[in-house]
């Protein structure tokens, strides 16, 4: 098969690449496209997902969003007619309508609940042909395959991911040293409109609070504040989660992050309006005890509930997590195992 790699966001080069490897492991021939966003790039560049198409940058408010998804319908079309692309992958629009005007199949990597994406079940799920969903939501669609897993897992999952004791040298850090990952986002998705996450008051006291325990990482989606520029990422993108493998607790306002530090057995706890009305994390946090959510109006919860858990032995709270993800990884299964697997058999029936 010719197949169609398209990247929207660096997250969908986490889920996607191990895919990839495994396609063009067994005889596939990959494509890739990607916008114009150069952690993504760095990220494909770094897995081999190369080369690529550029569709060029994004917009943030709704209306220049659909004129970018038009644009980038027509670059596609004229793309997957070119290169007689059989399969179409990606966690976007843009594939599943491609897919309708020509005689490639799309599949829909989706990790949202339908209230919390109107315009993707209006839009994408009706056109593409699967929609890979974790079986803790519930679609309205009947394309939904669904698995036991998340999309973090994919990438994450210890057939697919062991963390690299090299990262900590790169980060300047020593072998026993105390330190913690903070994660600010941008919220500038479809999505993402009306949300807001942790302010800049928020922000300074939970660093206020974490310093005298240990070093303190941050990673900004947007720009970084001043204030937070002497505790920016030390590595590059490529090996965030390995130092977040070794780090001793995660914070900030990202969705993704808070579950990839949950899957990874590090406590992680996030503050945003999304907090409590999604599947995915409400399954980490309520099943298996591994994230906590809450919302802006609960900060002081939020930084309570961290002075708790900085008061255990650093020691004793990585095993408690160690055993609550270790029951995660015996109840779920390997998604990128998953995913190949069904994507060869659904060419060889469709």
């Amino acid at each position: 098969m010719n197949i169609l790699i398209d990247i929207g966001h660096p997250g969908h080069v986490h889920l996607l690449h191990g895919v990839a490897e495994e396609m063009k492991s067994r005889g596939h021939k990959l494509f890739y496209s990607v916008r114009e966003i150069p952690v993504a790039k760095r990220l494909m560049e770094h897995y081999g997902m190369t080369p690529w198409v550029d569709l060029g940058g994004k917009k943030d408010n709704l209306i220049g969003k659909a004129q970018t998804v038009i644009h980038q319908d027509i670059a596609l079309l004229k793309f997957v007619h070119h290169n007689h692309i059989d399969l179409g992958l990606s966690s976007g629009l843009v594939l599943s309508h491609v897919s309708k005007l020509t005689s490639m199949k799309s599949i829909m990597f989706d990790d949202d609940d339908d209230v919390a994406e109107p315009l993707i079940v209006k839009y994408g799920h009706p056109l593409t042909d699967i929609v890979f969903t974790p079986n803790c939501i519930e679609r309205k669609t009947n394309h939904a395959v669904y698995y036991a897993g998340t999309h973090e897992l994919a990438y994450l999952h210890p057939n697919r991911f062991s963390p690299a004791p090299s990262v900590l040298q790169h980060a300047g850090l020593t072998d026993n040293e105390r330190f913690f990952i903070m994660r600010f986002v941008a919220l500038k998705g479809h999505h993402d409109i009306g949300q807001q996450g942790l302010t800049l008051e928020q922000k300074n006291a939970l660093v206020e609070l974490l310093k005298p325990h240990g070093r303190v990482i941050i990673t900004s989606e947007r720009t970084i504040e001043p204030e937070f520029e002497q505790y920016r990422l030390p590595v590059p993108p490529e090996e965030i989660h390995s130092l977040m493998a070794y780090s001793a607790m995660f914070l900030g306002d990202s969705q993704t992050m808070t579950s990839e530090a949950a899957i990874l057995g590090v406590p992680a706890l996030k503050c945003n309006t999304f907090a409590g009305r999604l599947s995915v994390p409400n399954m980490l946090e309520q099943k298996y005890g591994l994230c906590y959510a809450y919302q802006p109006t609960q900060f002081d919860e939020m930084y309570h509930h961290i002075e708790q858990l900085l008061a255990c032995k650093p020691e004793e709270l990585k095993s408690e997590w160690q055993t609550k993800r270790q029951r995660l990884l015996d109840e779920m299964i390997d998604p990128t195992e998953f995913f190949v697997n069904h994507i060869e058999h659904y060419e060889t029936t469709s």
